[in-house]
């Protein structure tokens, strides 16, 4: 079992820059990647989404690359000559509307035709490189994603057990609940002197009531979809929609057994049955 959610950074160095790389992700229906990456490095954005499709099934997935300069020895190339003009004719414009110059060179250093930098190319070595790295943090996120995947197995367990000591608890109150129900009947029946029917269609009705209140086979379907439930958590392979889908059956028999209980003790039961049943799908929601 995996949490879907994770986080993963690896760091490389090429030439003279840093290459890092950070992943998060988080639960989600279905795979969603959102990657942040220097413009450098979007004509292989394609490559970067296809190993992380490959190593990551599900989720929200955050990929963000950033570099930085590895020996601070940046140069900057200025075309002096033509920030000269800029700045001569601009401070001319300047004076003759009356407008504060303080700015002007601020300005004029933001165009590119005067500060001007080297368009760089990525070399099939860098490509390597960042997809390396990439794959790095990807290998820390599934790391990441099974530390946490045992941590919720080990709650679902203790919910599971929970569940199954209420089931237990039960019994006790089941036992003595339908002949109570049935001399509830017989008792009020007995106060009603006008009315004669037929003694022995009265008892097959009161059978047939009593079976409807009978809550057995939800007690039999509860117990085989828990143990459905322990069986995907024990799974290696990706369960979390199947526990969400278990989770949905388990609720709709602990519904039918409350709606035929007709008892206040196991009423108080079926509510806790349904608090710890909350926690599971909540923990579900996470699994991959």
């Amino acid at each position: 079992m995996k949490s879907m959610t994770g986080f993963g950074k690896s760091s490389a160095k090429f030439e003279n820059k840093i290459i890092n790389v950070e992943i998060r992700t988080l639960n989600a229906k279905q795979i969603d990647i959102n990657t942040r990456i220097p413009n450098l490095y979007r004509e292989i954005d394609l490559k970067i989404h296809d190993i992380i499709k490959q190593k990551l099934e599900r989720g929200k997935i955050d990929c963000v690359i950033t570099t930085t300069n590895a020996e601070n020895n940046a140069t900057i190339t200025l075309n002096k000559e033509l920030f000269i003009q800029y700045y001569k004719q601009l401070s001319q414009i300047a004076e003759e509307i009356s407008a504060d110059k303080t700015l002007l060179p601020y300005y004029i250093l933001m165009r590119e035709d005067v500060n001007a930098t080297v368009a760089e190319t990525l070399s099939e070595n860098e490509v390597n490189t960042v997809l390396n790295c990439v794959t790095d943090a990807l290998n820390e996120v599934e790391n990441f994603r099974i530390t946490e995947g045992i941590a919720l197995k080990s709650a679902f367990n203790n919910h599971i057990s929970v569940i199954e000591k209420l089931l237990t608890d039960i019994e006790p109150f089941e036992k003595g609940r339908i002949e109570r129900i049935r001399e509830k009947i017989l008792a009020r029946f007995e106060e009603i002197t006008t009315i004669t029917v037929d003694e022995a269609r009265f008892e097959q009705e009161i059978i047939f009531y009593l079976e409807k209140l009978d809550v057995t086979e939800e007690k039999i379907r509860l117990n085989q979809h828990i143990n459905y439930l322990k069986q995907c958590i024990n799974s290696t392979d990706p369960v979390g929609k199947k526990l969400m889908f278990v989770s949905q059956e388990i609720g709709r028999e602990i519904n039918t057994l409350g709606s035929k209980s007709n008892d206040a003790n196991i009423q108080k039961i079926v509510v806790m049955f349904k608090d710890e049943l909350e926690k599971i799908k909540e923990q579900a929601a996470n699994v991959l």
